[in-house]
């Protein structure tokens, strides 16, 4: 799963999230530092309002919470979602050893490498950089 830092960076940097069921996501409020939601159609459901996106906490869960506006909630992206992200610019993701991989992605016509103890990290951190170049080319 990809570190809370490399979601805020990616979150920080403008990476917009549209819930859907299986996404992972974390309150960003003080008392939830531990826990991982997950997004499902039974017990987190997202609702579309005119004012934004709010995730509604159905009767199942464990504590009364009703919903969450979607400014509070920090996506936590699998590795297939940044790997979608990345579009054409992946060529791999390579093992380097017993603690790293490596994302290859080809920016700008020449390779880049991105190294990180899971291969999440490794995508979000190509990402990342995917994400400033798109910055700065409309800057």
């Amino acid at each position: 799963m990809i570190s809370i830092d490399s979601a805020r960076a990616l979150a920080e940097a403008g990476l917009q999230w549209r819930p859907v069921s299986g996404d992972a996501f974390r309150i960003e409020r003080s008392g939830f530092e531990s826990d991982v939601f997950t997004v499902s159609d039974m017990t987190i459901e997202p609702h579309e309002f005119d004012t934004g996106t709010i995730l509604g906490f159905n009767g199942t869960t464990e504590w009364a919470l009703d919903s969450l506006a979607l400014e509070d909630a920090l996506w936590m992206p699998r590795e297939d979602q940044l790997r979608v992200l990345l579009r054409s610019t992946f060529r791999s993701l390579t093992r380097q050893g017993e603690d790293s991989y490596r994302v290859t992605v080809a920016l700008n016509g020449a390779p880049e490498f991105f190294d990180a103890a899971d291969p999440a990290d490794a995508y979000g951190n190509a990402l990342l950089r995917l994400i400033s170049l798109s910055a700065d080319s409309l800057a």
